[in-house]
């Protein structure tokens, strides 16, 4: 219920009834089924029929493959290689570690997981090791899939500098406009 007060008297008005019953009206005796919506050209009424196209995932062997420019500062940069072998991800299995703690990439050349990782979101350094929430790299990071878009992308990023394009740089600007006060 919702009371509206006017010149002393109370009017209770029951909005969801209205809302209800107006919808009601507005369709009632109607089975309109609708064809199309935005990008889809299957109807949305039946989902049975309907499967999405995935694409094909990138195949290159980790270490063999092209970095991805990230598509925006400080976004989780796409994964460039195969997975076979690497998943599931769990907080004791992580074979990602294997190749991107920083020490380990310098030697691999793998992109190093970045100093955000390895600290909490208070700022305290772990001292090298990551972050107990960040272990499931794939919550963020996604391979990098072949599929042609369905509508042109006009999307044009802005990096603060050119090294944004493949390094974060969140670690430096984190706390960029927070007052302590």
């Amino acid at each position: 219920m919702f009371n509206i007060v006017k010149k002393g008297k109370t009017l209770s008005v029951a909005i969801i009834g209205i809302l209800v019953m107006s919808t009601g009206l507005s369709f009632a005796g109607k089975k309109e089924q609708i064809e199309e919506s935005g990008i889809r050209k299957e109807s949305v009424e039946e989902e049975t029929t309907v499967t999405p196209s995935h694409g094909e995932y990138l195949k290159s062997e980790p270490g063999k493959s092209k970095k991805i420019e990230r598509s925006f500062e400080n976004s989780p940069p796409l994964i460039p290689h195969d997975l076979t072998g690497m998943l599931p991800i769990a907080e004791t299995g992580n074979m990602c570690l294997g190749c991107h703690m920083p020490d380990e990439a310098a030697r691999s050349g793998a992109t190093p997981i970045p100093k955000t990782h390895l600290m909490k979101l208070s700022g305290e350094d772990l001292r090298g090791k990551l972050d107990g929430e960040r272990y499931n790299c794939m919550e963020c990071h996604v391979p990098q899939v072949e599929i042609p878009a369905p509508i042109k992308n006009t999307f044009k990023s802005e990096f603060r500098d050119k090294k944004g394009k493949v390094h974060s740089n969140l670690s430096d600007i984190l706390n960029e406009g927070v007052s302590a006060e």
